[in-house]
């Protein structure tokens, strides 16, 4: 039971990080209907960015977590009028086409820069033990940021004028447009949150995992199963769709072999799609 317990402590440590890499995926949808299949290779992105700032400047990882932030922010700015801007009142599958050409780019640049071989950030900060339960500090400070971002974004979101303008665009743009919200400018705005909070997932996971250019794509997959979760365009459910998947990861091994996690996951996903497309925590239609 102990390790059960402490599984399930670590598994929620680490579902709060993939809460935050689901937001940015959600956010973008729920705002502009845009699946962003550059989603994995900008977590990636994230990885290799406070990587690069560390072992470059030898900055704190978490002073490096500030600059690849505002990398991100910027690098979805620059992702949605480059390659969606044009294409966003497109059928769908341009824009799914348009960021997988992003995704494509990003990994073939990344994979000639850095090759497929595995980088880590060395850096540790020992570990909480609290009865029976040890926990990894970097988890544990991790869980807290995700926490703090997602407090940040919703106060963005309700409490701020560009917010209230995110939120009223993604209700209804033609509407928004005639009461003077730059649509433009704030989808635009929107896609760079989406992106920058999924380079701020990539760079906390760097802080204990060891990763790869391709090291993005698991956690796009998770990001999918987490968006459906807590329902598509919900960020804030988002957090708890990621608990939800981080308590299955920590559950799972202690019954059966670490291979079967993924093939429930994705069983759990069809599922939630069959019996409420909506998500659990998505609104019923």
């Amino acid at each position: 039971m102990d390790f059960l317990f402490a599984s399930i402590i670590d598994g929620l440590l680490l579902g709060f990080v993939y809460g935050v890499a689901a937001m940015g995926l959600t956010l973008i949808w729920g705002v502009m209907n845009v699946i962003n299949l550059a989603h994995g290779p900008v977590i990636a992105v994230g990885m290799f960015g406070v990587y690069l700032i560390v072992t470059g400047l030898g900055l704190h990882p978490y002073i490096a977590l500030i600059l690849v932030a505002g990398i991100g922010l910027l690098l979805g700015v620059v992702i949605y009028y480059v390659a969606v801007h044009r294409v966003i009142n497109a059928p769908h599958l341009s824009t799914l086409l348009a960021t997988f050409a992003v995704n494509m780019i990003i990994i073939g640049l990344g994979t000639a820069v850095f090759s497929a071989s595995p980088r880590n950030v060395d850096f540790t900060m020992g570990s909480v033990t609290v009865g029976p339960i040890t926990m990894l500090g970097t988890r544990l400070v991790a869980a807290l940021v995700a926490l703090l971002v997602t407090g940040a974004l919703y106060f963005f979101l309700h409490r701020t004028r560009p917010g209230r303008y995110v939120r009223a665009v993604a209700n209804n743009r033609d509407a928004a447009e005639l009461m003077g919200v730059p649509s433009t400018r704030i989808l635009a705005l929107s896609f760079g949150l989406g992106t920058m909070l999924a380079a701020i997932a990539g760079a906390l996971i760097a802080t204990f995992f060891p990763f790869t250019i391709l090291a993005g794509g698991v956690y796009e997959l998770k990001s999918f199963v987490i968006g459906v979760l807590g329902g598509l365009g919900n960020p804030i459910g988002a957090l708890f769709g990621g608990l939800i998947l981080g308590v299955m990861e920590g559950i799972i091994p202690t019954f059966m072999p670490t291979t079967w996690v993924p093939v429930l996951e994705f069983i759990l996903f069809v599922l939630i799609l069959l019996v409420r497309p909506s998500g659990i925590f998505g609104a019923k239609k």
